[in-house]
């Protein structure tokens, strides 16, 4: 029976839970990835977020759970730069919260989900309610939880004034018996460990080395002239968001003391962190007189046309046709650009970005790296390389090598069937294997463990 454990003979169910699941973020990139190898191995996965792009049959949409619903960015607004909320305020997150604590009951419920995967939402509080909603939850039902780690908040300046500490220090992350902390960084490791106390595992980043991207097929032919490049110019890429700690002003002044023919192409709009730097961005590029094009309106997650007809990319559409991608940026979680470059076998010029320096470089890849500057060496390196193909084929084939070491589907299976095999108490890791895992005296299909939803919620 497809999908079903060997021990118990029943299927085995995985819950994930996150603000938004749709799009090309890295938390919900990443999560595609884990649910593929979870299902892989015999689990099946259904979502609850407040924006879904994955299949109907297996969804709760929840637009509550959204951060930009209204109710929760004034939330948000209310407790974060400021130091004291009304109480009107918090009665308004613990209504939400009651209301989300009643979709994720039905969601357990509804869809038989006997391990719940929060991706995010114990993590960054862009939603606190549903953050507490989600740790009131796991508390009351014991269900077993593996809570994937992205960001956290004093990881970012914008939280470390707030309004809410208690809620912080309970649900982001909260420190529970039936809860799993996953990191994807070993800084993150530390701190979870320094500020909470929390043990957690370290799961990196991953693709799929095991299987190559398959060549541009004929819709993604055109790509250079839909970009406007000319047959001798060079296609540079910037696959990030036009954040500021993107560093895309390092990649502008790149192509300038480059003295090349050459286009700098930025994939990413500006999103919810306003315009400003991409103003600035274009005004650097006209002082230093290099051609700087913002393409978000043409590169998506799906294909499709513009609403003026003009064809719509992938971003796996255009890696293909880049000469060289650029990633100087001050700060990331860890770096999915820098895995899809390596997969796509493109050459990279990388600034020494914290999580970069401990986690990724001592692996050994081979790239042009900046320390926070744009220098003489590195200009000169980037022009030798884009001169040379055959060191730029040694060096894409080195790195595909070393990323299918420490940084394949493989690595995050690995991980997820000791993580699973210890939640669920099985014996052996082999009964995983296809399969789903139980927990001793339990009905895995009964995450209440006998007790009703009415129970569980005091209803």
């Amino acid at each position: 029976m497809d999908g079903c454990c060997r021990i118990c003979g029943k299927y085995h169910h995985i819950g994930i839970v996150s603000t938004r699941l749709a799009g090309t973020d890295g938390v919900s990139l990443e999560t595609e990835k884990w649910a593929q190898v979870l299902e892989t191995n015999g689990c099946t996965c259904f979502y609850l977020a407040g924006e879904l792009d994955r299949p109907l049959g297996r969804i709760r949409l929840v637009p509550r759970a959204h951060f930009t619903h209204p109710d929760i960015r004034e939330i948000h607004e209310s407790c974060f730069g400021r130091k004291v909320r009304e109480r009107s305020v918090t009665r308004r997150i613990q209504e939400i919260k009651e209301y989300l604590k009643d979709e994720l009951y039905r969601f357990i419920e509804d869809f038989k989900i006997s391990v719940l995967l929060p991706e995010n939402a114990l993590t960054i509080p862009l939603n606190l309610p549903l953050g507490i909603a989600l740790t009131e939850v796991i508390s009351e039902t014991g269900i077993p939880t593996i809570a994937h780690h992205h960001d956290f908040y004093w990881e970012r300046q914008r939280f470390k004034t707030n309004a809410v500490w208690e809620y912080l220090n309970m649900a982001f992350p909260p420190h529970l018996p039936s809860i799993r902390h996953v990191v994807i960084n070993s800084s993150a490791d530390n701190q979870v460990s320094l500020r909470t106390g929390i043990s957690s595992t370290i799961i990196p980043n991953v693709m799929d080395f095991d299987n190559p991207p398959p060549p541009p097929d004929a819709y993604a032919a055109d790509v250079r002239d839909a970009l406007g490049l000319d047959p001798d110019e060079l296609l540079i890429l910037q696959p990030t968001r036009v954040v500021k700690r993107k560093g895309i002003e390092h990649a502008i002044e790149l192509v300038s003391r480059l003295g090349m023919k050459a286009r700098l192409v930025v994939s990413h709009a500006s999103g919810d962190e306003g315009h400003d730097y991409e103003q600035r961005l274009r005004e650097y590029s006209k002082l230093l007189g290099v051609k700087t094009i913002f393409v978000s309106r043409i590169i998506n997650e799906k294909r499709g046309r513009t609403e003026d007809g003009r064809k719509i990319y992938t971003l796996e559409d255009i890696y293909p046709h880049a000469d060289l991608v650029t990633y100087p940026s001050d700060f990331e979680g860890f770096g999915n650009a820098f895995l899809e470059t390596i997969y796509f076998k493109k050459p990279i010029v990388v600034n020494n970005y914290s999580i970069y320096e401990s986690d990724i470089k001592p692996k050994g890849f081979d790239v042009i790296e900046l320390d926070g500057y744009v220098t003489e060496k590195a200009v000169a390196q980037t022009r030798r390389l884009l001169n040379d193909p055959e060191a730029q084929r040694r060096m894409v084939a080195h790195n595909y090598n070393v990323a299918a070491r420490f940084f394949s589907f493989a690595v995050l299976r690995h991980k997820l069937v000791g993580i699973l095999a210890d939640q669920m108490g099985c014996r052996a890791l082999g009964a995983f294997e296809g399969a789903s895992l139980p927990l001793p005296g339990r009905d895995p299909c009964d995450p209440f463990n006998g007790v009703s939803m009415g129970d569980a919620t005091g209803t």
